[in-house]
């Protein structure tokens, strides 16, 4: 049986579009509080580029006098349809593995405690993420590297045996603002061109990849 040699020691994780698919429920929720306070659609590579950021700074930017409606119509929206919250396949399997390989595992993400909490549960991931970072813990989000060192820190790591794994370019910004090595992985909102541009580490395609990439020879 071939031997497990962890690539880094610790690994900090992005969570929409990296450990869950919440996706179309991002994109519904944005739609919905678009149509509902503005009388229309965003376009959609609007939304999906918005994916990974805080919430409020995404919707200040569209219109920054009705934000606050904005806000609350995408939440109350969102938090009513948390049945379109998926798992991806693997992801379970990759945490656990990585935890019995030594590794520290982390989350840090722009999205806020409560939604965080619920996707892990509904994916089955709460109990193998031990330390989550989300919006209401730092003053300063992505491509800020402050969650990702928060996150770093309470799972006892060091940024030079560290990755932040994420599928957008803003999470490979933070990674290397972080002084970690950024992975980016192409099943989430992100796309390829802008990932690859924002010079990460390395690229996964799929989470077999990913897998193999953080702990070779499982």
């Amino acid at each position: 049986m071939p031997s497990v040699s962890p690539h880094w020691s610790t690994v900090v994780f992005d969570l929409d579009g990296t450990l869950v698919d919440t996706i179309g429920l991002i994109v519904a929720s944005y739609q919905h509080a678009a149509r509902e306070v503005l009388g229309h659609e965003l376009d959609e590579r609007r939304v999906l580029a918005f994916i990974g950021r805080p919430l409020i700074e995404c919707w200040r930017e569209v219109d920054a006098e009705r934000a606050d409606a904005l806000f609350a119509s995408y939440t109350i929206w969102n938090e009513a349809h948390p049945h379109l919250i998926r798992p991806y396949a693997g992801a379970d399997d990759l945490l656990r593995a990585l935890h019995a390989a030594g590794v520290g595992v982390a989350v840090a993400t722009s999205k806020r405690r409560d939604p965080a909490l619920l996707a892990l549960e509904r994916c089955g991931l709460a109990d193998l993420v031990p330390v989550l970072v989300t919006m209401e813990d730092t003053p300063v989000h992505k491509p800020d590297p402050a969650p990702l060192v928060l996150a770093l820190g309470q799972a006892g790591g060091s940024v030079d045996r560290a990755a932040y794994v994420g599928d957008a370019a803003v999470d490979m910004l933070a990674a290397r603002a972080a002084g970690m090595q950024g992975i980016g992985v192409l099943w989430g909102a992100g796309e390829r061109a802008a990932i690859e541009a924002a010079d990460p580490y390395a690229v996964a395609p799929n989470m077999d990849e990913l897998h193999a990439m953080l702990l070779p020879g499982a």
